[in-house]
């Protein structure tokens, strides 16, 4: 692999996380370096479990989960637009060099929508990206701007989810 693209899942059906985690895990198998970075995400998620397992993976571990951005009182989000600015700000020097082939930035969309990171930078940051760097971004309504430098969008589209009729996400399926 020589030049490194971007891809893009996105869309309101589940499996965003899914496929990012699959990728992730198909590339550590190959003997890539993968780093993780998880925004709006909770330390319960399932996948964090195996994925600190594999050699090759290595994940960015959050301070502390916060629940849905929206729901949060003010102080609450500027608690957590601090947390995420400072994942944010060790991402680029984190994959400078060639330490890692894979940079997976799993709810990156939710984080860039609510300026929990900078826009203008996270966009120069993947226009000027290490060459070989490969970049997986995923969540739901990517900005047009997202889109336009990707090289893959997959949209995942809900048809039909539990949650629908007030079935609550469950452990190792949903999270």
């Amino acid at each position: 692999m020589t030049k490194g693209l971007i891809h893009i899942y996105c869309g309101d059906g589940k499996g965003k996380t899914s496929a990012a985690t699959g990728l992730a895990v198909r590339a550590a198998g190959c003997g890539k370096k993968v780093l993780f970075a998880r925004f709006l995400k909770n330390e319960e998620s399932g996948e964090l479990a195996i994925l600190d397992k594999v050699p090759g993976i290595h994940v960015i571990h959050l301070e502390k989960s916060y629940g849905f951005f929206n729901t949060l009182s003010e102080s609450g989000k500027e608690e957590v637009r601090h947390m995420y600015g400072k994942v944010w700000s060790n991402i680029p020097e984190m994959v400078s060099g060639g330490a890692y082939d894979i940079l997976v930035m799993d709810e990156f969309m939710a984080a860039y929508r609510y300026g929990l990171i900078p826009q203008e930078e996270a966009l120069a940051f993947l226009q000027e990206k290490p060459e070989s760097l490969e970049v997986v971004l995923t969540g739901r309504d990517p900005d047009e701007k997202l889109v336009e430098l990707a090289d893959y969008v997959s949209e995942i589209r809900k048809v039909k989810h539990p949650f629908d009729r007030g079935i609550r996400a469950r452990r190792g399926i949903e999270y």
